[in-house]
Formats: C-alpha cells, structure tokens, sequence
C-alpha cells in the first residue's frame, strides 16, 4: 500500500526576470544595433537622460575646415585644385558636398539584363518569357528553379528562343544551369575559340580537371598541344558570370573595440566614444526624494518605477562593456602569437577556455563575441574569428595548429609557389616539413573551403 507524504526540499532555480533578459539582450547587441537601442530608451523612459552624445564634428566647425583647407590649397602650387566654372559659395559648395555624399545602389544583374532585352526588336510575348527567366537567376548567373516550371503553357513555345537571347546578353552565359553550360555558351559566342574547346568541355570536362590531356588527345586524335591550347583558352571565360554584377550593398563595420602595442605591451581600448553617456533625469530624481501628499502618491509611484528603468538600463549597458572588456583581453592573452606575427599564427580555442577563464557561462561568451569586432594591426577581425579547433582533437587540448592558421599558411604556400602545379599531395609534405601533419584528404578539403582551385585549374 502507497502512501503519500509531504516532504520539504531546498533547491536553487534561476529565475529568468525582466532585469537579466534586458542584460542578456543589451550584452548581444552590436554596437550599431545597442546605439539603436539607447535611441528607443531615451523615447520611452522619461527618467532617462542624455548627457553627452557621441563625438561629431558641427556644420560651423566643418565650413570652418573647408574654408581652411580651400585657403592652403589655394596658396599652393598644386594646379589640380580648381573651384571650377558655375561654383558660388552659397549654394555651390552645398550641392556638391550633397552630391558627393550621396549613396548609389550598384546596378544588379537583373537591372542589367532587363534593359538589355527590353531594347532586343522582338515581340512582345518573347520579352515577356526573357523577364521570367532573368528574375529566376541567382547572384552566379544561374536558373534557381527549372524554366520549364516558370513559364505559362500559352508562352512555352518561346521558351527555348528566349533562353538563346538571354544566354547571348551580357555578361554572356547567364541564364544556364551551372557552370559548365555558362562555359560552353561562352566557348560557343567567341569566334577565337580553338577547335576542339567545345568539344572538350562537353564531353572531355572531368578528364580536363584531372590533367589527363594526353588521353584527351588520344581520344579526339589531335596533338596534346592542342588540348593545352584549349585549356588556355577555357581558363580566360568566367565560371560564374553573374558574380560581375552583384548586388550586395556594402556593409560598414564599426569596431567595438582597438588593440594597440604600447611599450611592449597590448593595450586595449573600449570604443566608448559612439556610446551616448546616460544618466537619471535631476527633475525626476527630485520627485522621488519629496514628502508624498496623498495626491502625489501615484505620481511618486511613476517616477519611482521610471528611474529604477533607468538605472538598470544604464547598469545593463555597463555590464556589457565590462564583460565584452573581460573577454577581449582574456582572447588576447590566448591568441598572443596571432597578434605578433599574423593569421598563420592564430592557435586552437574554444568558448569554454574563455568562459573558464573569466568566470562564466559558454553562452555568455558566445553572445558577448557576436557580430563584436575589433581593429588591430592586422586588419579588423569580429570576436568570433578567433575561436578555432585544432586539427586534431577539440579546442586547445588538442594540436597546437588550428583550422584557420593551417588554412592560413596553406594559401602562403600556394601564394608563394605561384600555384603552377602544387598537388595537393606536394602540400600535405611541405606542411608536414613545418610539423604539420595533414593526409593529402583533408589539405583539398582545406584548399576548397579558402576557394582556391585544384593544381589542374590554377
């Protein structure tokens, strides 16, 4: 028989409440995103106060070191500084400036290809078919999904017409499959292509990239130097056509933070300067410290609640400089060799050799080096690139080479070989003559994700 009986247990539980969400969001935020962030804050919180904004240079401080600047070049011999005709110095300074300021969005291959075929004397149905086919194409150039599936019963009939057209534009060998029909539409447009340059590719492509022209000569019964001079030819027409016109907008990072070498010593420094300076309202801090009247009570009330928002938002803020402080210099520490003698050098590291070495949490870390960067001598680096394993074991308790360094001095060799026929085999040796051990397997996998070519193609 079951009984049932009340026992008392003591344990501890981590309550998620609205002050740590707020930290653990604040603490993810990159630095454009925390400014955004503030921004709304300030819109919200009453009790919440700017008291210094972010360093920027006054319109009568910049026409101040316009008009200086225009006084030293204009004393100066240097002919190439010139107002130029029609420039007043009212109105004329101003457009310009706004001209020159002004952002452009980069022609895409669509836009590209559109005007071209909306110009092509055809009829009307044909342009029609041509407009699908262009907005299926992905950023290379190729179909996303199967034209066949695209285009209405009624106008299937033009199908085949408006690829031709499409495939014939510029940048020529857009609107195919892949790469290798790109190349064939490609060796087909151009009137100095060798003889057997199409029939290679066709049928010849794979004993091509394995450098087996002397059984392609063999076959089509021709010289291997007529193979070659295929090969030299293929190697001038572009894989992947659509990548000359992409229509990525570029993306301006602003580093979270600096490392600078000062008397022998790395010196980290926090990018504070584009952090608006926060404090609590005076005239709000003022009605919490009053004697409340029975009228005045709700009022206390919201101004209490308002200014305790404050504080842990400006808390919140705080704490993320520190921790993202904390675990920069603990990244440095461990990635000492990195930042002396470049990417070649960067070692093993795992988010657990930084969470144990500042006290705390994996997702902690991980969240403070997201979309986190930080300039050095080498360039700027986001927070993440430094986490990398060996290449054998995990993390640092495994080989003292990482991933990325051996990528690194992998790309060094092929720079520094000039490319021409280093096998993959060949490398595996020159790395293990460093001390590096790697199968011949895994230096392809390495060359392939660094986007380099095989021996055959370079």
């Amino acid at each position: 028989m079951q009984f049932q009986k009340p026992v008392l247990v003591q344990e501890q539980r981590l309550r998620m409440n609205s002050q740590l969400l707020q930290s653990i969001q604040i603490m993810a935020l990159p630095l454009q995103d925390l400014r955004i962030r503030i921004q709304e804050e300030l819109e919200k919180n009453p009790a919440l106060e700017l008291l210094e904004e972010p360093q920027s240079l006054s319109l009568e401080e910049g026409q101040k070191r316009n008009s200086e600047e225009d006084e030293y070049f204009a004393d100066s011999s240097d002919p190439g500084f010139t107002r130029g005709a029609g420039y007043d110095e009212e109105g004329g300074d101003a457009k310009r400036r706004f001209m020159e300021g002004a952002l452009s969005r980069p022609e895409s291959l669509q836009d590209h290809l559109l005007w071209q075929v909306r110009l092509q004397p055809v009829r009307k149905e044909l342009i029609e078919v041509c407009e699908l086919l262009i907005r299926n194409l992905d950023e290379n150039g190729f179909h996303r999904e199967k034209p066949e599936v695209l285009v209405p019963e009624g106008k299937k009939r033009f199908l085949g017409e408006a690829l031709r057209l499409v495939q014939k534009l510029d940048p020529v060998g857009v609107c195919t499959s892949d790469y290798r029909e790109s190349l064939l539409v490609q060796a087909a447009s151009r009137p100095d292509a060798p003889e057997y340059a199409t029939a290679i590719l066709q049928d010849h492509f794979e004993a091509l990239e394995r450098g087996r022209h002397k059984d392609i000569a063999k076959i089509l019964k021709i010289e291997e130097e007529d193979v070659e001079e295929a090969l030299r030819f293929i190697k001038t027409l572009t894989p992947f056509p659509g990548r000359l016109y992409s229509g990525e907008t570029p993306r301006y990072v602003i580093p979270d933070l600096m490392l600078k070498l000062k008397d022998g010593q790395f010196v980290i420094i926090l990018n504070d300067e584009e952090i608006p300076v926060l404090g609590v309202n005076p005239f709000f801090a003022g009605i919490q410290d009053s004697r409340a009247t029975k009228e005045t009570r709700e009022v206390k009330q919201f101004v209490s609640a308002n200014i305790r928002e404050a504080r842990l938002f400006i808390n919140s803020i705080q704490q993320r400089n520190q921790t993202l402080l904390k675990v920069a210099r603990a990244i440095v520490e461990f990635q000492r060799e990195f930042f002396i003698r470049g990417p070649k050098s960067i070692k093993p590291l795992t988010l657990k050799d930084i969470a144990a070495e500042i006290g705390v949490h994996e997702a902690t870390v991980s969240r403070t080096t997201t979309a986190k960067y930080i300039q050095t001598e080498w360039g700027i680096f986001e927070l993440k690139y430094f986490f990398s394993n060996s290449i054998s074991g995990t993390g640092s308790s495994g080989s003292r080479f990482s991933k990325k360094g051996v990528k690194q001095i992998i790309k060094e060799i092929i720079e520094k070989e000039g490319g021409q026929g280093l096998s993959d085999q060949k490398i595996s040796e020159l790395l293990s003559g460093r001390g590096i051990s790697l199968a011949r397997r895994t230096v392809a996998k390495y060359r392939n994700e660094l986007d380099i070519s095989s021996s055959y193609e370079r």
